[in-house]
């Protein structure tokens, strides 16, 4: 039998190795700018084009790489950061497998150039799919330029895999959001398609922080501060009141690598137990510095995952500290059963002795004596007395037992009311109440082979559903101005996907005046929908498109009508009177679907004469 194992080319092997590194473009983001922070740089800049696709490039002012490193970084495991397998235990910079620049190379036409202080001229590399096409020097400053262009050019299908351009940003964003969190001292600029995105100067961790999330954060930030023999932990957590509905904020970092880690993300939800609403995520930036010995980094190929020796401890130190922190600021509830609040001195009143009461009475007053009283002090003491100024006070029973003032009953005429229906039902009538509400739920309503029980809530959900895709589709929705134009805060994240489907929201009703850095100006809503909503029905947008990541087009405008039919539909709970029962069942029949809601679930379900006989017998 013929041998029938051989070794793989080496861009064959380059390629594999790049589906484990390079997913996205986003990837590539990633691993540049890291490289970028191991040289030592100072001010990085990071230009996008295409969501990624068409051009990625990093420009450093790092220490560069002379002409030898910079030809053999595009090699694979080449790397600067270990020299023998104990390095890996002991890591304190972020690329250190060598396979990044390998991996890129061989789907993509990489553009390097780069100079180190010490040489007058720098060099230019050009490589296409692995290989090196051009190489000549080139004047530039200290520091490395590297662009990454056609993404995937050579593997077609990978290509097609990848989401909208939306999409691709959104990731880009997250990868850029991570890693200039981590490092607040180096300045990052991020430019999309030729305009602005980021300008993050250098700073601490809250102004990055605020910088990046907008100028309302400042504000629902609260300080993490807690030193151990095993663990340091540093940061933020936001407030309770502020938790959202989607996980964007939470941030993790260890050695200030950003890591993803369900354990110790449950050790932040048990310290805010009782303190956030069901169904709402408390936000988060956590750095914990470790002893880089007592971790291993090197599980996943995008290293986003740690193995800690002592996962156990940590989990309860981080614990310990967000509720030390909490209670600390008063985030968290204090109940105080000896403590008496009437006993609590004003502010004002603390810094002021104590004044003795006084206390002075007239004893002289007599309520029955007729006088006239003349105040001329606040004690409010009798100073004047004039009996002679007003009659006895017998006389104000004078006359009352005379025969002219009795009161006449037979004479009192009494207004009738008027019949507006009678007590039992003659042919003609027919009863109002065909509806009625179980348990402010469902609506039962009987029909001819026995009754319907109807969900209010899909019900309702299903009605909006249709309307606004339509309204999406035809574009004839109302809108309601409004008087005084809602500003609403948001992270800049959430203003670029709001503008990303402000055309569909414009077709529900929605008006938007104005877009800034962190603000949005709305003058206009759907009529169906109260000024007080808004902010939550924008939030649960928001969170829906997050997590379902959908492409432009039928799908988008499908998650849209469903999160916001999700949010404005009548809850559980609610009380509805016969005329919206009614209503509501009019309409629900009216749908093309009035069995199934936007989500599936039933909205209905009917039971026969047959089935109720049955549970008597």
């Amino acid at each position: 039998m013929a041998d029938i194992i051989q070794l793989l080319p080496d861009h064959v092997a380059n390629q594999i190795a790049a589906g484990e590194v390079v997913q996205r473009p986003a990837s590539v983001v990633k691993e540049l700018l890291e490289n970028a922070i191991d040289a030592k740089a100072t001010s990085i800049k990071l230009v996008i084009k295409d969501a990624g696709k068409t051009l990625v490039q990093v420009i450093d002012n790092g220490m560069g790489m002379s002409t030898t490193d910079a030809r053999l970084s595009f090699e694979r495991h080449a790397t600067s950061k270990i020299r023998s397998a104990e390095d890996l235990f002991n890591i304190h910079t972020k690329g250190f497998r060598g396979e990044a620049l390998a991996s890129i190379a061989a789907i993509a036409h990489v553009e390097l150039k780069t100079k180190t202080e010490m040489l007058e001229v720098g060099t230019h590399i050009i490589i296409e799919g692995s290989k090196v096409t051009s190489q000549e020097s080139v004047v530039m400053p200290k520091g490395t330029t590297i662009s990454v262009k056609n993404l995937f050019y050579n593997i077609p299908a990978r290509r097609n895999f990848l989401k909208s351009n939306a999409v691709e940003t959104r990731h880009i964003i997250d990868e850029f959001h991570r890693v200039a969190l981590a490092h607040p001292q180096i300045e990052f600029v991020m430019l999309n398609n030729g305009s602005s995105v980021f300008n993050l100067p250098s700073s601490n961790i809250r102004q990055r922080i605020v910088n990046i999330f907008g100028k309302k954060t400042k504000e629902k930030l609260v300080p993490v501060t807690e030193e151990t023999e095993i663990v340091k932990v540093e940061g933020f957590v936001v407030k309770p009141e502020y938790a959202k509905k989607s996980r964007g904020e939470q941030f993790f970092f260890v050695n200030n690598r950003f890591i993803k880690s369900p354990y110790l993300h449950y050790a932040i939800l048990s310290a805010f137990e009782g303190l956030v609403k069901g169904g709402t995520h408390p936000g988060y930036f956590l750095f914990l510095e470790v002893n880089p010995k007592s971790i291993d980094i090197n599980i996943h190929p995008t290293k986003t995952e740690i193995k800690f020796d002592d996962e156990h401890s940590i989990y309860a130190m981080l614990r310990a500290s967000v509720k030390h922190s909490l209670g600390q600021f008063s985030i968290a509830p204090v109940l105080d059963f000896k403590k008496d609040s009437d006993l609590d001195t004003p502010y004002e009143y603390d810094k002021k002795s104590p004044v003795t009461p006084t206390i002075e009475v007239d004893r002289a007053f007599n309520p029955f004596e007729s006088e006239t009283k003349q105040r001329s002090t606040p004690s409010y003491r009798k100073m004047v007395s004039n009996p002679s100024s007003s009659t006895s006070w017998e006389a104000m029973y004078v006359g009352l037992k005379s025969e002219e003032n009795q009161l006449d009953v037979a004479s009192i005429e009494f207004e009738s009311e008027e019949v507006t229906g009678s007590f039992f039902e003659t042919e003609d009538e027919k009863p109002n109440n065909l509806t009625f509400q179980l348990q402010n739920k469902y609506i039962i309503s009987p029909i001819k082979s026995g009754m319907i029980v109807i969900h209010q809530n899909l019900a309702h959900q299903r009605v909006l559903y249709e309307n606004i895709l339509k309204n999406i589709t035809v574009k004839e929705a109302i809108s309601q101005q409004l008087l005084f134009p809602l500003r609403l805060q948001f992270s800049l994240v959430d203003i670029e996907i709001i503008k990303s489907i402000q055309e569909q929201l414009e077709h529900t009703g929605f008006g938007f005046s104005t877009f800034e850095k962190d603000e949005i100006e709305i003058n206009g809503i759907p009529v169906s929908v109260k000024q007080s909503e808004i902010k939550n029905v924008l939030d649960q947008l928001i969170s829906d498109i997050n997590n379902e990541l959908p492409e432009a087009g039928f799908s988008q405008n499908d998650l849209l009508a469903k999160s916001l039919a999700k949010s404005l539909a009548i809850k559980t709970g609610a009380s509805l009177t016969i005329e919206e029962q009614e209503h509501l069942i009019h309409q629900l029949f009216a749908c093309k679907e009035p069995t199934i809601s936007p989500t599936n679930k039933p909205t209905l379900m009917t039971l026969d004469m047959s089935d109720l006989d049955k549970k008597f017998n």
